[in-house]
């Protein structure tokens, strides 16, 4: 792991997002409450936020950080059949959680595909990516994607 104890503590946020591409029915079984194994989108915000909690077990070089808040949104397009995950995560601390921002999008997604693979086995998970970040000595930065 890197050594980041000589970095000043400051407020850092990360957001990040990506997106689930499904059938029609497939969406419209999320939308209505209808998936077998029950509030799809619910538990998908659950294990997200557990995600980002857990971002230093899963990852080897990951610094355990002291997490102070983990926002899980979805925002559905019927129009392209695609469920977007963002997450934002912030913490004070010494290094940046841009890599717990982008564990949540990810394990939201994945709990997205395992509560509907019964429905649809083709579902495909992409466009994750950090859309900006706050704090630290590096400052502020924006994905030309980013919404801000």
């Amino acid at each position: 792991m890197v050594d980041v104890s000589a970095k000043a503590e400051t407020h850092r946020i990360a957001r990040a997002r990506g997106q689930i591409r499904m059938l029609p029915p497939t969406l419209a079984l999320i939308e209505g409450g209808l998936a077998k194994k029950g509030d799809v989108l619910g538990v998908a915000r659950i294990a997200a936020i557990q995600a980002a909690k857990r971002t230093a077990e899963l990852i080897p070089l990951c610094h355990p950080l002291p997490i102070t808040r983990v926002a899980i949104d979805f925002d559905i397009d019927r129009a392209a059949s695609v469920i977007r995950c963002t997450a934002q995560v912030e913490t004070r601390g010494r290094t940046g959680v841009e890599m717990e921002a982008l564990t949540a999008v990810q394990i939201g997604l994945l709990t997205i595909y395992d509560m509907c693979k019964a429905a649809d086995r083709g579902m495909v998970m992409g466009e994750i990516r950090v859309l900006e970040k706050h704090g630290g000595q590096s400052g502020d930065w924006f994905s030309p994607e980013a919404d801000h």
